[in-house]
């Protein structure tokens, strides 16, 4: 028999499981996270209007609930929980699997200003991450700039500019939608450094925003025609050409005069974040150019947008996992397809997928491959692995070190209890917010 833990249990840790239980029909699984439920981004990540990406859920609950997988809630791994070492001692092998928990930061004055947030913060309120704090988002907030033209950019600036009857079926916690319900916020700006072709966001996405019945998208002609690729877009990939196409439709346009006004904005480097009474006011941008090198250059010409909300959208990066090896440069685990190294050297049992493994980049399929071939390595080496002695149940040796899993049947109760919530506010399921409800709800007490 193999044991093996994987610690983190969103797609890049399911898809490990569900590879090595298909493709070795002895491996046992525990798949370990902090958090009391399951699913990561897909939970905690993907809008809450987006509920046929959130369907996913349903997959990877197939995979959760095989004989041989066993999820295990709520188990710190690292600092102030179990350690690495020990972790390795219980089992055979060791998949971590625990993403990039902290953004990239845009290292500009201000940037701290009581008002500037990170779009994952923003995020994880309204997916009700227990681990969030409300502290007014959207107070006294008329105009917002979001910073970057990704797809979590335009998930933000979609759900600013939602109305409540678009808002009320999905899961989000009640809190949220009575302040997204009551936000003041009119105009709201999306804003990247380069220009429409360069932009990260898929053209799915982006053509949402069209699609908003309370909001007008605008688009300035002259912001387009800085980038070359605009004029004749035919020479671009397909899915840069289409955003462009989109984005030039909407430029041609003319507004419905919808209460709400959606601005995407190019070539603007933001260059420091202005205070008014204590907390941001405005963002201060450079006007930038196309270097002729893929980049862009400042000009020297500067631009203040009023806001009273920044959201920052510039990427995720990893943070170190006590007793794990960790390249702070790229934000990343050393690793030989999928094996981690210690000092360039593999060290056997231990293995990363996902994004601690490559980096934040690709979409939720992207996990697929990656996690397929740190299982590859992993099952080159069961048979080295498997002759060393490790408990019958490391579940029992973990709750006699003081551990209390929140097992699948807690995760059950979160969801009855979830449900419950939503019936008695007369809304589908909404989500709990908080730690303390999560854990009365999974020990089958009422939210």
């Amino acid at each position: 028999m193999l044991r093996v833990a994987v610690v983190g249990s969103g797609p890049s840790g399911v898809y490990c499981a569900q590879t090595l239980v298909q493709q070795e029909p002895l491996a046992r699984v525990d798949v370990l996270d902090r958090l009391p439920c399951p699913y990561g981004l897909v939970r905690y990540g993907v809008a809450p209007d987006h509920e046929k990406i959130k369907s996913l859920q349903n997959n990877l609950r197939t995979v959760l609930e095989h004989d041989r997988v066993r999820f295990l809630g709520r188990v710190q791994v690292g600092a102030g929980g179990v350690p690495a070492a020990r972790l390795r001692e219980l089992y055979h092998a060791v998949v971590y699997c625990v993403g990039a928990a902290t953004d990239r930061h845009l290292g500009i004055p201000g940037e701290d200003l009581p008002g500037s947030w990170s779009a994952t913060q923003f995020v994880s309120w309204y997916s009700a991450h227990p681990d969030a704090v409300d502290d007014g988002f959207l107070r006294e907030a008329r105009s917002a700039v979001v910073i970057g033209v990704g797809n979590v950019a335009v998930d933000v600036t979609r759900i600013l500019a939602r109305g409540a009857a678009e808002l009320g079926p999905t899961d989000m916690p009640d809190a949220a939608l009575r302040a997204l319900t009551a936000s003041r916020v009119t105009e709201i700006q999306m804003v990247g450094r380069r220009g429409p072709s360069q932009a990260r966001f898929t053209t799915k996405e982006l053509r949402e925003l069209g699609t908003l019945p309370e909001a007008d998208v605008l688009v300035d002609p002259a912001e387009l025609a800085l980038d070359p690729a605009c004029a004749d877009p035919s020479s671009l990939p397909a899915p840069q050409r289409r955003n462009v196409e989109v984005l030039r439709s909407w430029a041609d346009g003319t507004p419905r005069g919808a209460p709400r006004r959606i601005r995407l904005r190019f070539f603007l480097r933001p260059v420091e974040l202005l205070a008014e009474a204590g907390r941001v006011g405005a963002v201060r941008f450079e006007r930038t150019v196309p270097d002729g090198r893929g980049g862009v250059a400042g000009t020297g010409a500067f631009e203040v947008v009023e806001a009273q909300l920044v959201l920052r959208s510039v990427g995720y990066r990893g943070v170190p996992l006590e007793g794990l090896p960790f390249d702070a440069g790229s934000g990343t685990v050393p690793h030989l397809a999928g094996r981690v190294l210690r000092d360039g050297v593999v060290a056997p049992g231990e293995y990363v997928a996902g994004w601690i493994k490559r980096g934040p980049t690709g979409v939720i399929g992207t996990n697929r491959p990656c996690a397929k071939e740190t299982v590859t390595s992993l099952l080159e080496d069961a048979p080295a692995l498997a002759r060393r002695e490790v408990p019958e149940d490391p579940l029992a040796v973990l709750r006699a070190e003081g551990v209390e899993p929140v097992e699948w049947e807690g995760w059950r109760a979160i969801e009855r209890a979830e449900a419950e919530l939503g019936a008695s506010l007369g809304r589908g399921v909404v989500k709990l917010p908080d730690w303390q409800s999560l854990l009365t709800a999974a020990h089958g007490k009422a939210p």
